[in-house]
């Protein structure tokens, strides 16, 4: 139902195919951050800024979404849903929430962590002015984004994903301010592949109206591989955070409730356990992302590795960190630290190594003292020999 408030609108329908196996469960949005999931964040972030009406554009495992968030109460706000059957791309997202919104509304990637400051300062400049409104920030990794040129805080060209090398480091945050109008401006957009990307339509307006941007230069997280988790997860966590004072657990880390850490066990910096987990007597764990309900058995060794719920790390088995190469969609990844990725209920038996860059589909089990490298199948069997 349209009211004259400013609503958020984010989009959470993706899958996020290159995040597998974490998503072959959970939707990209769901895939926690500091035991709080992606979403939770951007939430927090438009609540904090004011904005008390949300729509989610949901689709793939949307009961992820809906079981966690319900109507929004528990984050002071007022959370409405509405379904993209087919992902066709973010303006088919935006579009779906052509009758849950009124003029003017605030669009944000449900996968993209900004501070509430940059909210604000969006929904500022678009209830001010006509017109749309695109936030824009600083990357060392532009090609990787929508890179833009400024002029005169107008946005003069869009070019999605260019080769290097690029001309700007100024990329298209996510974040954007719309009136009305932009849905006609989507549904005359035309396309030749059958995704429809936000920014083809906007390149379209802007060779009618100026797109003004709001220049950004706080915090802006993206998880677009396995291992930006990772680094995302060390980004959010608060030096200090831990609520336990405990020699063994360093104070850069998210300690869920419910947590078992047996004696002399040892967790290291920028590290993240969830709910209901168990570290076992003599375990290490650092740089590392540990979903709820996993066990880390004794004196087992996990660096630099993300551990899916229900997962099991047998005693002794070690993924020991460091370096390594990734391909990805038939793009290679150099000098990535990723000591490894265990899928939802993989059992690693006790002894196994786990080599860099591994990554465990789910349900699969590697069985004592084994060796194991590369992508293994979901419910793979890996045995010696």
């Amino acid at each position: 139902m349209k009211d004259d408030t400013v609503s958020a609108v984010v989009l959470a329908a993706g899958e996020g195919r290159r995040l597998e196996p974490l998503t072959s469960r959970r939707p990209k949005p769901m895939v926690p951050i500091a035991n709080r999931p992606i979403l939770e964040h951007v939430v927090s972030a438009i609540a904090d800024a004011g904005i008390d009406r949300i729509v989610l554009v949901v689709g793939y495992q949307q009961e992820r979404i809906r079981n966690h968030f319900g109507d929004g109460d528990d984050w002071g706000v007022n959370i409405e849903y509405v379904e993209q059957e087919k992902q066709l791309g973010t303006a088919h997202a935006v579009l779906q929430a052509e009758e849950a919104v009124s003029d003017p509304f605030l669009v944000l990637n449900g996968d993209r962590l900004v501070d509430s400051s940059l909210v604000q300062r969006v929904r500022s400049e678009i209830e001010a002015n006509d017109g749309p409104v695109m936030a824009v920030t600083r990357t060392d990794h532009a090609s990787d984004y929508g890179v833009v040129t400024v002029s005169n805080n107008q946005v003069t060209e869009l070019t999605e994903k260019p080769p290097e090398p690029v001309a700007s480091e100024l990329i298209n945050a996510g974040v954007y301010g719309f009136q009305a109008s932009i849905f006609d401006a989507i549904r005359s957009t035309s396309t030749d592949r059958g995704e429809l990307a936000i920014t083809t339509t906007l390149k379209g307006v802007a060779a009618q109206k100026p797109i003004r941007a709001v220049r950004y230069r706080g915090l802006w997280l993206d998880v677009s591989h396995l291992w930006d988790l990772l680094d995302v997860n060390a980004a959010v966590i608060d030096d200090g955070s831990s609520s336990r004072k405990d020699r063994a657990i360093a104070t850069d880390t998210a300690i869920g409730s419910d947590v078992t850490i047996g004696s002399n066990a040892t967790v290291g910096g920028s590290t993240a356990i969830g709910d209901n987990v168990t570290v076992e007597s003599n375990a290490v764990i650092s740089n590392s992302v540990i979903f709820a309900d996993a066990v880390i058995e004794t004196g087992a060794v996990v660096h630099d590795a993300i551990i899916a719920e229900n997962a099991t790390v047998g005693a002794n088995a070690t993924i020991g960190g460091g370096s390594t190469t990734i391909v990805v969609e038939d793009e290679v990844h150099t000098d990535i630290d990723l000591g490894g990725v265990v899928g939802d209920n993989v059992t690693i038996g006790s002894g196994a190594i786990v080599k860099p860059g591994t990554v465990l589909g789910d349900g699969a089990t590697v069985d004592h003292g084994v060796t194991v490298d590369g992508r293994i199948e979901s419910d793979a069997i890996v045995r010696r020999g």
